[in-house]
Parts: C-alpha cells; sequence; structure tokens
C-alpha cells in the first residue's frame, strides 16, 4: 500500500491552488514519506472502518472565472 501511495503523491499535479487547509502539492511531495505513512494510515483507517473522518466530509467550494470578467 505505501508503494501505491508514494507513487499517487509523485504523481500529484503541481502549481495548483492550495484547499483551505494551505497545503500544496508541492509541500505534500517535499514530504514524501511523512505524507506517506500518514497517508497510509488515513486510507487503511477508511478501508478498516467504511467510514471517512469528518474532517473530510465538509467542503467549501468557490467559483474562480477562467477568464477576466466572465459571468458563468
Amino acid at each position: 500500500m505505501k508503494d501505491e501511495v508514494r507513487q499517487a503523491i509523485k504523481s500529484m499535479k503541481t502549481n495548483k491552488a492550495t484547499g483551505p487547509d494551505g497545503i500544496s502539492t508541492e509541500m505534500i511531495q517535499c514530504l514524501v514519506e511523512l505524507g506517506v505513512d500518514i497517508m497510509t494510515k488515513l486510507i487503511n483507517k477508511i478501508y478498516d472502518t467504511g467510514e471517512l473522518p469528518e474532517d473530510l466530509t465538509k467542503s467549501i467550494f468557490i467559483a474562480l472565472p477562467k477568464k477576466p470578467g466572465a459571468t458563468e
């Protein structure tokens, strides 16, 4: 499982906006080994319990126009 998580982290697209937590892909990739352990534990917990941690069930959506002055 760790190899799969490691590969997923390495293949994440960079130069993207961060989420509400402020953690960028680049930050995760710099800490890949620590990230692998944390993500593997999280994925295993979700798999074992069949439940997402409450923090992962919440999200905030903000529409960002791709073109200046866009209304849609």
